[in-house]
């Protein structure tokens, strides 16, 4: 049973980065700057990250250790979010993409915090 579900976990890792890779390809046609970085040619991990305009940037971690999702403004983050959670929110991320949102309209789903 646990050989299965790792291997499962493995899969969806590999699945997880094709699709940072694809939606990096896309962002970037659509004008963001965007990148997705993976070691070696496993797939078991990728960097992820897309700059919003106005210093603001999304980076997105994928590896066999975790998930993270941390939002950052003027170099301060502004959330930071793991797992499940994390992954909820690349659908906000691809929403940009799906409905041709302009870097400049995109606003977070949490509210940010602010920052005097």
């Amino acid at each position: 049973m646990f050989l299965r579900l790792a291997e499962q976990h493995r899969q969806f890792v590999k699945d997880l980065v094709m699709n940072l890779q694809a939606m990096a390809i896309v962002l970037e046609n659509r004008g963001y700057l965007a990148s997705c970085y993976t070691c070696g040619g496993q797939m078991n991990s990728a960097s992820f990250m897309v700059s919003l305009g106005d210093n603001h940037l999304i980076r997105f971690l994928v590896s066999d250790y975790g998930i993270t999702w941390t939002e950052m403004r003027d170099d301060r983050e502004l959330m930071k979010l793991e797992g499940a959670e994390a992954i909820s929110q690349l659908q906000e991320l691809a929403n940009l993409v799906k409905f041709h949102i302009k870097p400049s309209d995109y606003r977070p789903a949490v509210p940010a915090k602010s920052f005097h």
